[in-house]
Protein backbone atom coordinates (compact mmCIF):
# COMPACT_ATOMS: atom_id res chain seq x y z
CA UNK A 1 0.00 0.00 0.00
CA UNK A 2 0.96 3.36 -0.47
CA UNK A 3 -0.05 6.93 0.80
CA UNK A 4 0.04 9.47 -2.12
CA UNK A 5 -0.19 12.81 -0.72
CA UNK A 6 -1.04 15.88 -3.70
CA UNK A 7 -1.24 19.72 -3.45
CA UNK A 8 -4.21 21.41 -4.92
CA UNK A 9 -3.05 24.41 -6.65
CA UNK A 10 -1.51 23.89 -10.08
CA UNK A 11 -1.08 20.13 -9.62
CA UNK A 12 -4.17 18.50 -9.26
CA UNK A 13 -6.25 21.54 -11.42
CA UNK A 14 -4.80 24.83 -12.89
CA UNK A 15 -4.99 27.62 -10.49
CA UNK A 16 -5.28 30.08 -13.15
CA UNK A 17 -8.91 28.77 -13.69
CA UNK A 18 -9.78 29.81 -9.93
CA UNK A 19 -8.47 33.05 -10.74
CA UNK A 20 -10.58 33.83 -13.71
CA UNK A 21 -13.93 32.38 -12.31
CA UNK A 22 -13.32 34.97 -9.22
CA UNK A 23 -12.56 37.51 -12.04
CA UNK A 24 -16.32 36.65 -13.41
CA UNK A 25 -17.91 36.85 -10.10
CA UNK A 26 -16.09 40.66 -9.33
CA UNK A 27 -17.00 42.20 -12.55
CA UNK A 28 -20.98 40.81 -12.56
CA UNK A 29 -20.47 42.30 -8.71
CA UNK A 30 -19.32 45.11 -9.82
CA UNK A 31 -22.27 45.59 -13.24
CA UNK A 32 -19.23 45.69 -15.42
CA UNK A 33 -19.23 42.40 -16.83
CA UNK A 34 -17.68 43.52 -19.80
CA UNK A 35 -14.44 44.13 -17.61
CA UNK A 36 -13.17 40.51 -17.29
CA UNK A 37 -10.53 40.84 -20.04
CA UNK A 38 -9.54 43.95 -18.44
CA UNK A 39 -9.00 42.36 -15.53
CA UNK A 40 -7.33 39.71 -16.90
CA UNK A 41 -5.14 41.80 -19.19
CA UNK A 42 -3.98 43.45 -15.69
CA UNK A 43 -3.22 40.69 -14.50
CA UNK A 44 -0.91 39.31 -16.67
CA UNK A 45 0.67 42.57 -16.93
CA UNK A 46 1.48 41.69 -13.21
CA UNK A 47 -0.53 44.77 -12.14
CA UNK A 48 -2.62 45.16 -9.30
CA UNK A 49 -5.95 43.74 -11.24
CA UNK A 50 -8.40 45.00 -8.23
CA UNK A 51 -7.11 48.64 -8.40
CA UNK A 52 -7.51 48.88 -12.17
CA UNK A 53 -10.69 48.12 -12.38
CA UNK A 54 -11.62 50.35 -9.54
CA UNK A 55 -9.84 53.26 -10.99
CA UNK A 56 -11.15 52.30 -14.47
CA UNK A 57 -15.05 52.77 -13.38
CA UNK A 58 -14.23 54.77 -10.41
CA UNK A 59 -15.99 52.31 -7.97
CA UNK A 60 -16.75 52.87 -4.37
CA UNK A 61 -15.62 49.61 -3.80
CA UNK A 62 -12.31 48.74 -2.09
CA UNK A 63 -9.56 46.43 -3.23
CA UNK A 64 -10.18 44.74 0.15
CA UNK A 65 -13.89 44.11 -0.81
CA UNK A 66 -12.68 42.28 -4.12
CA UNK A 67 -10.48 40.39 -2.87
CA UNK A 68 -13.40 39.09 -0.06
CA UNK A 69 -15.17 37.98 -3.30
CA UNK A 70 -12.16 36.49 -4.78
CA UNK A 71 -11.38 34.20 -1.64
CA UNK A 72 -15.07 33.43 -0.74
CA UNK A 73 -16.50 32.66 -4.33
CA UNK A 74 -18.08 29.49 -4.99
CA UNK A 75 -15.52 29.01 -7.94
CA UNK A 76 -16.65 27.62 -11.34
CA UNK A 77 -13.39 24.92 -11.89
CA UNK A 78 -13.10 21.37 -12.47
CA UNK A 79 -10.66 18.40 -13.03
CA UNK A 80 -10.13 17.78 -16.68
CA UNK A 81 -10.77 14.28 -18.04
CA UNK A 82 -7.22 13.31 -17.74
CA UNK A 83 -6.86 13.86 -13.59
CA UNK A 84 -9.92 12.40 -13.29
CA UNK A 85 -8.96 9.16 -14.93
CA UNK A 86 -5.84 8.77 -13.13
CA UNK A 87 -7.34 9.29 -9.53
CA UNK A 88 -9.92 6.79 -10.66
CA UNK A 89 -6.71 4.53 -11.22
CA UNK A 90 -5.00 5.48 -8.23
CA UNK A 91 -7.86 4.40 -6.41
CA UNK A 92 -8.93 1.25 -7.53
CA UNK A 93 -5.41 0.01 -6.93
CA UNK A 94 -5.67 0.41 -3.66
CA UNK A 95 -3.70 3.87 -2.77
CA UNK A 96 -4.59 5.98 0.09
CA UNK A 97 -4.74 9.63 -1.52
CA UNK A 98 -3.89 12.62 0.88
CA UNK A 99 -4.43 16.57 -0.07
CA UNK A 100 -1.84 18.86 1.62
CA UNK A 101 -3.14 22.35 0.70
CA UNK A 102 -1.48 26.16 1.92
CA UNK A 103 -4.11 28.35 1.81
CA UNK A 104 -7.44 30.00 3.92
CA UNK A 105 -10.29 27.59 4.96
CA UNK A 106 -13.09 29.24 2.70
CA UNK A 107 -11.25 29.27 -0.36
CA UNK A 108 -9.37 25.86 -0.28
CA UNK A 109 -12.80 24.32 1.06
CA UNK A 110 -14.88 25.42 -2.05
CA UNK A 111 -11.89 24.28 -4.47
CA UNK A 112 -12.11 21.19 -3.09
CA UNK A 113 -15.93 21.16 -2.94
CA UNK A 114 -16.35 22.66 -6.82
CA UNK A 115 -13.90 19.85 -7.77
CA UNK A 116 -15.08 16.98 -6.43
CA UNK A 117 -12.66 15.51 -4.67
CA UNK A 118 -14.46 13.95 -2.14
CA UNK A 119 -14.56 11.12 -4.55
CA UNK A 120 -11.02 10.41 -3.70
CA UNK A 121 -10.07 11.76 -0.48
CA UNK A 122 -11.61 11.32 2.93
CA UNK A 123 -11.94 14.18 5.21
CA UNK A 124 -9.35 12.84 7.70
CA UNK A 125 -7.01 13.00 4.74
CA UNK A 126 -7.27 17.18 3.43
CA UNK A 127 -5.13 19.16 5.76
CA UNK A 128 -5.25 22.99 4.75
CA UNK A 129 -2.91 25.23 6.11
CA UNK A 130 -5.42 27.60 8.11
CA UNK A 131 -7.38 24.80 10.00
CA UNK A 132 -4.40 22.80 10.26
CA UNK A 133 -1.99 25.67 12.24
CA UNK A 134 1.33 24.86 10.02
CA UNK A 135 1.66 25.27 6.37
CA UNK A 136 4.48 23.61 4.17
CA UNK A 137 7.49 22.85 4.40
CA UNK A 138 6.49 22.30 8.24
CA UNK A 139 7.59 18.79 9.57
CA UNK A 140 4.26 18.79 11.46
CA UNK A 141 2.11 18.87 8.11
CA UNK A 142 3.61 15.37 6.93
CA UNK A 143 3.93 14.25 10.77
CA UNK A 144 0.25 14.17 10.53
CA UNK A 145 0.28 11.62 7.81
CA UNK A 146 2.79 9.45 8.80
CA UNK A 147 1.49 9.02 12.38
CA UNK A 148 -2.00 7.90 10.05
CA UNK A 149 -0.41 5.43 8.02
CA UNK A 150 3.09 4.29 9.45
CA UNK A 151 5.73 1.73 7.99
CA UNK A 152 3.89 3.24 5.09
CA UNK A 153 5.63 4.54 1.59
CA UNK A 154 5.10 7.67 1.02
CA UNK A 155 4.53 9.71 -2.46
CA UNK A 156 4.39 13.55 -2.93
CA UNK A 157 3.39 15.37 -6.15
CA UNK A 158 3.49 19.44 -5.83
CA UNK A 159 4.38 21.73 -7.66
CA UNK A 160 6.54 24.23 -6.16
CA UNK A 161 9.75 23.34 -5.67
CA UNK A 162 10.15 26.54 -2.68
CA UNK A 163 8.05 24.07 -0.32
CA UNK A 164 6.62 20.91 -1.92
CA UNK A 165 9.81 18.84 -1.35
CA UNK A 166 12.28 19.77 1.26
CA UNK A 167 10.65 18.28 4.11
CA UNK A 168 9.64 14.88 2.15
CA UNK A 169 12.87 14.11 0.60
CA UNK A 170 14.49 14.75 4.60
CA UNK A 171 11.66 11.82 5.30
CA UNK A 172 13.05 9.52 2.09
CA UNK A 173 9.53 9.72 0.54
CA UNK A 174 9.13 9.78 -3.17
CA UNK A 175 8.76 13.56 -4.44
CA UNK A 176 7.76 14.62 -8.17
CA UNK A 177 7.05 17.69 -9.51
CA UNK A 178 4.65 18.72 -12.05
CA UNK A 179 6.04 20.61 -15.02
CA UNK A 180 4.28 24.04 -15.33
CA UNK A 181 2.91 24.11 -18.75
CA UNK A 182 3.74 28.21 -18.36
CA UNK A 183 -0.02 28.69 -17.11
CA UNK A 184 0.91 28.04 -13.66
CA UNK A 185 0.12 31.24 -11.19
CA UNK A 186 3.45 31.32 -9.83
CA UNK A 187 6.95 30.80 -11.33
CA UNK A 188 7.86 27.52 -11.09
CA UNK A 189 11.64 28.08 -9.81
CA UNK A 190 14.13 24.80 -10.16
CA UNK A 191 17.26 26.78 -9.69
CA UNK A 192 17.17 26.47 -5.63
CA UNK A 193 19.27 24.02 -3.17
CA UNK A 194 19.35 20.34 -3.93
CA UNK A 195 17.29 19.70 -1.46
CA UNK A 196 14.44 21.22 -2.26
CA UNK A 197 14.28 19.96 -5.86
CA UNK A 198 12.10 16.36 -6.36
CA UNK A 199 13.83 13.46 -7.00
CA UNK A 200 11.31 12.88 -10.31
CA UNK A 201 9.32 15.42 -12.85
CA UNK A 202 6.84 14.54 -14.96
CA UNK A 203 4.61 16.89 -17.42
CA UNK A 204 0.76 15.27 -16.72
CA UNK A 205 -0.50 13.69 -14.28
CA UNK A 206 -1.41 10.53 -15.39
CA UNK A 207 2.49 9.83 -15.34
CA UNK A 208 2.56 9.58 -11.79
CA UNK A 209 0.96 5.76 -11.97
CA UNK A 210 4.66 4.67 -12.62
CA UNK A 211 5.56 5.39 -9.13
CA UNK A 212 2.84 4.37 -7.53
Amino acid sequence: MKVIVFDLDDTLYKEIDFLKSAYREIVEAIGHPEAFDFMLDCYFLGENAFQCVIDKYNLSSTVEQLLVIYRNHKPSISLDPSTVATLDVLKASGAIMCLLTDGRSVTQRNKIEALGLARWFSPDDILISEEFGHSKPSMECYQYFLDRYPDTEFVVIGDNPAKDFITPNKLGWTTICLCSNGQNIHDQNLEVEKNYLPKHSINNLSEIKRFC
